[in-house]
């Protein structure tokens, strides 16, 4: 197949592209690298199945030939993100969401959106279900990831509903593993800033709060068992 990956510099669309290339497909990546690190792609220049397009994917992406899979992954998605960069993911989600799919459409391709456990927001219920409609706060800092991602999964329905899209919904829950940033803000690489720097390693609240994580490798595969199947509706990837 020949692939489109947005923000496939990032931490997890960089080793998304490496299993793609990896079971020979051809594949190109769109980032801006606001976030997106070319250092995560520097062993496959030169492969013959790579291209990089450095564009941001709020723009129109016009590609020449045929396309068979489009995977939107583009958006800061770190805590840390969320005050430097509140605009440009709320345009990643909404705008950017809205370019990918048109190129699916277009080239008759299917689609793949990269969302989030944090569609659930401050849950109430737990561990949460896809069918669990979250409790979110679209005025808090957090708001412009929460809403971001909720408009992307409805924009992603309606192409579906309107247009037979063939499209699919990935939720991911706290993900670790190589190349992600020590700066990410999420709790496994401040553990390990933590242990770097001989710190006591920080916990906020009362200690008894639980995350959902899961390694890049086992992400990775739960992709490719959803990009295989046939299945529409939103699915949870991370551990129980």
């Amino acid at each position: 197949m020949r692939c489109v990956v947005t923000g496939g510099a990032g931490f997890i669309g960089s080793h998304w592209t490496d299993h793609l290339l990896g079971h020979g497909h051809a594949v190109i990546v769109i980032d801006n690298l606001i976030t997106g690190s070319l250092q995560n792609l520097a062993h496959l220049q030169g492969h013959p199945g790579f291209q990089f397009i450095h564009q941001d994917v709020t723009l129109d992406i016009s590609l020449d030939g045929p396309v068979d899979f489009v995977y939107h992954f583009a958006s800061p998605a770190s805590p840390a993100d969320f005050k430097r960069f509140p605009i440009q993911i709320l345009k990643a989600g909404a705008m950017g969401t809205h370019k990918t799919l048109g190129l699916a459409l277009a080239k008759g391709a299917r689609f793949l959106l990269a969302s989030t456990s944090e569609v659930y927001g401050d849950p109430q219920v737990h561990p949460q279900p896809e069918s669990y409609w979250g409790n979110v706060n679209p005025l808090g800092e957090r708001g412009v990831y929460d809403e971001a991602k909720r408009y992307a999964e409805a924009l992603v329905m309606a192409y579906h509903r309107m247009h037979g899209l063939d499209t699919r919904i990935a939720r991911f829950f706290n993900t670790y593993g190589p190349r992600m940033r020590m700066d990410d803000g999420r709790l496994v690489p401040s553990f390990l800033a933590c242990v770097q720097e001989g710190k006591p390693l920080t916990l906020h609240g009362d200690g008894q709060q639980t995350r959902s994580f899961a390694y890049i490798s086992d992400l990775v595969a739960g992709l490719q068992k959803l990009s295989e199947s046939d299945f529409h509706e939103p699915v949870n990837l991370g551990s129980e």
